[in-house]
């Protein structure tokens, strides 16, 4: 019987071992024991896939888009790690946090990069980075309508400073925050009921429901109610619910090289003067009210910029997203219709004299003009490429780096990629690479290179910002669309 067991057990640690330990790519690494799936993705793997995605919530501070730029806490801080891991970054938006966690563990993303609170039961699911800040839990309350004439300690009195007056009140959470353990834990430690209802919604949302009436009280990290109180002067947030709390990010169990790289680069980079910029930009600005409440605050306005009307006309000329031909226009313009290159460009679309001419514009066009001659300019484009590349979506970066370089220069990198065995026809890692490199004389003084030397790093990195951007404008209309939506049901 004894004999018999010791088999048993030893399959069992066999198979545990071989399970936790042999990755699809057959390297050990150290088994992670846990009752659920986890994607066996490190550091490593990422690289080799060429894009570090993570994940990341759409609020007013984490991430949004502001007057047509990708902005935000999380997103400067990611594209900061990008940088020094050299990895190219990808986000993916996601608010609500059980569905983060099951994606990171599925291996869609990499890293969840929120405020997350460091707890235990979370703690079973992810693995936390050094932390990314410290913050505690406060109560968000409405303060009275005549609350301005009133002396801060008769505010105090109607205002609920003491915890155990939470007692019997009802307080709206996000689903799945820290907030609820937290909130139980308080109804045990005063020895009575608060009632915790969880919603979808997140901590902004019900902080404007607050303000607006419709809810009474929720919970917050502080310092996002902070931010928040700069354009709802009209709620409270001073009554803390919780001692002070690290805050952090979250990666699999298994990525062990990524949460070690992550967490040495936050050692030092928490103490940079980047991260202090970022941090006050975000949390200390003054202008934070100004930017929410502005019409080009895609997230509460949908709105990308002053002339999304006329972009989503004139988009349909060539079938492509407006929300990509937006993105061209910022990378030209930043959306100022009267700016004027060196070169002599002008207009949203910085269209040369001659170009501009073409399509019967000139400098005193009107902006819904040059939009229009722009996109006539961009099917021009398309039809020089439509019988060279079938691809449509490949074909975009073609006419989108012959938009800034001109057609020649692009078509010498085509035949550049054919003379050295690359597909002519496939952009990222082919045609580019020699549109980049057309500045070294052994590309540009090649016989096949018919117009001769380019500086290639600017239409390579134009074509590159532009997709990114336009990724950015598809997360963040998105969400804004459905709030918006949601808001008239």
């Amino acid at each position: 019987m004894v004999e018999k067991q010791t088999v048993r057990w030893f399959v069992r640690l066999l198979l545990c071992l071989l399970a936790g330990a042999v990755s699809c790519k057959g390297k050990y690494s150290a088994p992670v024991l846990v009752d659920f799936y986890v994607a066996d993705i490190d550091l490593p793997e990422i690289r080799d896939r060429g894009k570090l995605i993570a994940s990341t919530e759409y609020n007013s501070i984490n991430y949004f888009i502001y007057r047509g730029e990708p902005m935000g806490f999380q997103y400067e801080m990611l594209r900061d790690l990008s940088d020094h891991l050299n990895i190219r970054l990808e986000l993916v938006v996601e608010n609500d946090l059980e569905a983060s966690f099951d994606a990171l563990n599925r291996g869609d993303c990499d890293l969840i990069a929120n405020n997350l609170t460091i707890t235990r039961e979370r703690g079973k699911k992810v693995e936390f980075t050094y932390p990314i800040g410290q913050t505690r839990q406060v109560l968000v309350q409405r303060k009275p309508k005549n609350w301005r004439s009133m002396h801060p300690s008769e505010l105090d009195r109607v205002l609920i400073r003491n915890q155990l007056d939470l007692a019997g009140k009802t307080i709206y959470v996000q689903q799945n925050a820290a907030f609820v353990s937290r909130l139980k834990n308080l109804s045990e430690e005063i020895g009575d009921s608060i009632h915790v209802i969880e919603v979808s919604q997140e901590a902004e949302e019900l902080i404007s429901l607050v303000a607006s009436g419709e809810i009474d009280y929720t919970v917050s990290d502080e310092n996002v109610a902070l931010v928040n109180q700069t354009y709802h002067p009209e709620i409270d947030v001073a009554t803390a619910i919780s001692f002070p709390q690290n805050l952090a990010w979250a990666v699999r169990k298994k990525s062990h090289e990524l949460k070690r790289e992550i967490d040495e680069w936050l050692k030092s980079y928490r103490s940079s003067l980047s991260y202090a910029l970022i941090y006050n930009k975000y949390f200390k600005n003054q202008r934070s009210a100004d930017i929410m409440r502005s019409d080009f605050f895609t997230l509460s306005s949908g709105k990308i910029s002053p002339y999304d009307e006329a972009i989503k006309r004139y988009s349909e000329m060539i079938d492509w997203d407006w929300r990509l031909v937006a993105s061209l226009i910022y990378q030209e313009s930043r959306f100022y219709p009267h700016v004027e290159s060196w070169a002599g460009a002008f207009g949203l679309m910085q269209l040369m004299p001659s170009t501009a001419a073409r399509y019967g514009v000139g400098r005193q066009s009107s902006p819904e003009k040059n939009i229009e001659a722009g996109v006539k300019f961009i099917r021009w484009l398309e039809s020089i490429f439509a019988d060279k590349v079938e691809d449509p979506e490949e074909r975009i970066k073609f006419v989108l780096a012959a938009y800034n370089v001109g057609v020649g220069h692009v078509l010498d990198a085509r035949r550049l990629a054919v003379k050295y065995g690359k597909d002519p026809d496939k952009w990222d890692g082919n045609v580019d690479f020699f549109l980049l490199n057309k500045s070294l004389p052994k590309y540009y003084r090649d016989p096949v290179a018919e117009y001769g030397y380019c500086r290639g790093e600017e239409p390579y990195r134009f074509v590159i910002e532009i997709l990114e951007r336009y990724k950015h404008y598809l997360n963040i209309t998105r969400e804004a669309e459905d709030q918006i939506a949601e808001k008239a049901r």
